[in-house]
């Protein structure tokens, strides 16, 4: 028998007792505080169960799965990996890795913050890229809420905030930066080494070529990797930092004659790419490199990964292209940017749990085994690449740093900067366009709704 049901009966005796009490002497019932004390009982007996109904305040919370989405399809064990540290940290909490294919992501991803099914958590794109999901309230605004942004400097923070609003809306969780990898084992093997002056760079090339290999694997059909081979070649000529200042301000533009000189010097290596380079793509080049047809093939410190896991016994290396003859800069530069975020998203019926998670992205913990795990280099200043390709990489961008130009600057509109250097470059190694048209076509298109000094 329950102690309630003991009490309740009791009551029930006492009242009865009262109640015969009474039929035998009537005055006395004035007298009996019995049935006072006996109705204190229950008043007791259902303060137990409130005790009771208070006891889940002091239980874990109820279990939640937060669904995570990212475009990088080959980082998918990794970022496993790093979330089981999470979920041992965070009982009740499990997290879910989704990946999409990286060229469908950017559609997926805005159709799937729209509604029913779409992430607590999203992967964003940097500075252009993020506007359009920010200008339609699909994220949530994590300055105020996320302690851990403190973290990153400003510099960081602007390829995660909104360009209308001021807020910030994504954790960063990379920087990458580009120069040129090498296979050392040919080199080696030609008796060639690093080039440290333009000259000595086409002369590699020259070598290269002589003895059979590929120079450069360059690919021109996928446009997207031309603009990051111009910006790897063709900084210090059009003046890298300098040059981002006066064409923000409005002191320059696109037609500035140092800066349609570095566009001439991808048509310049052009005979050290593939002889049909506007029909190799960005997996055929990677293939070209790896099977070691090409010597060098210039691209960005996301790379590492792949390399390390389709090519582990290669022997690579890297190095920054010097500058060319008439250069603005006479050293060479590594162009770098912030490559995207961790968001919220605003329809999330789990928002509080993903503000925490994102909040530990921002710890040096995490950027240590992002580092660690995915190869690449992270955005906290407490962690240490430990992969020797990265540390060279982290090592150039910290004495040579430049912005990765339109990427950075002039993806906030369309036609981006981005789009047209890339079409255009392709074109000029067609045939169907000069450097100095290309430029143009940049210019005519950013002005459109790019306004110096805003």
């Amino acid at each position: 028998m329950t102690r309630k049901s003991m009490l309740y009966k009791l009551v029930v005796l006492v009242v009865l007792l009262a109640a015969l009490a009474g039929c035998s002497q009537a005055p006395a019932a004035t007298k009996a505080p019995a049935p006072a004390k006996a109705t204190e009982a229950p008043a007791k007996a259902t303060e137990a169960p409130a005790k009771a109904t208070e006891a889940p305040k002091k239980e874990e919370k109820e279990p939640v799965t937060l669904t995570v989405w990212s475009w990088r399809t080959e980082d998918e064990q990794a970022y496993n990996e790093i979330f089981d540290v999470y979920e041992a940290a965070h009982p009740g909490v499990t997290v879910e890795f989704v990946t999409f294919v990286n060229t469908d992501y950017n559609n997926i991803l805005a159709t799937g913050l729209t509604g029913e099914g779409g992430p607590d958590i999203a992967q964003l794109r940097a500075y252009g890229g993020l506007q359009p999901l920010t200008e339609a309230g699909q994220l949530v605004a994590l300055d105020g809420k996320v302690e851990t942004l403190a973290n990153f400097t400003p510099g960081l923070l602007k390829g995660a905030t909104g360009i209308k609003d001021g807020h910030v809306y994504g954790v960063p969780f990379g920087i990458q930066a580009v120069a040129a990898y090498y296979n050392k084992g040919i080199f080696d093997k030609l008796g060639l080494s690093e080039p440290k002056t333009w000259d000595e760079f086409i002369n590699v090339l020259e070598t290269l070529k002589k003895e059979g290999y590929i120079p450069l694997a360059a690919p021109a059909k996928d446009t997207w990797m031309l603009p990051i081979i111009h910006d790897a070649v063709g900084a210090p000529r059009y003046g890298g930092p300098e040059f981002e200042k006066k064409v923000l301000a409005g002191e320059t533009d696109f037609m500035d004659p140092n800066y349609i000189a570095s566009i001439q010097l991808v048509k310049d290596l052009q005979p050290y790419m593939a002889d049909d380079v506007v029909g190799v793509g960005y997996q055929d080049s990677r293939t070209l490199f790896i099977t070691e047809r090409a010597a060098i093939f210039i691209g960005g410190s996301f790379e590492v990964g792949f390399w390390r896991d389709q090519a582990g016994d290669l022997d690579l290396d890297v190095f920054r292209v010097p500058p060319a003859p008439d250069s603005v800069l006479d050293s060479p530069l590594t162009p770098g940017w912030m490559d995207g975020s961790y968001g919220v998203n605003a329809q999330s019926d789990a928002q509080e749990e993903a503000i925490e998670l994102v909040t530990w992205m921002g710890t040096p913990e995490f950027g240590q085994m992002f580092t660690e795990k995915i190869k690449q280099l992270s955005p906290l200043a407490d962690t240490k690449p430990v992969d020797p390709l990265l540390q060279k990489f982290a090592k150039f961008y910290a004495e040579t740093p430049t912005s990765y130009l339109h990427l950075v600057n002039f993806r906030y509109g369309d036609p981006s900067g981005s789009t047209l250097l890339g079409n255009g470059i392709q074109k000029m190694l067609l045939g169907d366009m000069t450097a100095e048209e290309v430029a143009k076509s940049v210019q005519d298109g950013v002005s459109q709704w790019f306004k110096p000094g805003q």
